[in-house]
């Protein structure tokens, strides 16, 4: 499979086209495989409540004994080989 790289957008009608450079290269009908990179928009806000909602939800209350422990800083954490 090779690989063909350009920058594009979805046109109103929800069709992707490739420049003519590269639609020479594809057959028509000929199937692809299809990665589309887009920029992150506000999303990142949905996906952390999510995250943390997930993560609430299995939360028990015995959980609760690592809430105690007193932070540390990583100079605190040094571990001697005896």
């Amino acid at each position: 499979m090779k690989t063909l790289e350009f920058d594009a957008q979805i046109s109103p009608d929800s069709t992707l086209k490739a420049p003519g450079a590269f639609s020479s290269q594809i057959e028509a009908g000929q199937p692809v495989h299809v990665v589309l990179l887009v920029p992150e928009s506000g999303g990142d806000q949905d996906w952390n409540q999510l995250t943390a909602e997930q993560f609430m939800k299995d939360y028990a209350d015995s959980d609760a004994i690592y809430d105690a422990l007193p932070a540390a800083s990583v100079e605190e954490n040094k571990f001697v080989r005896a």
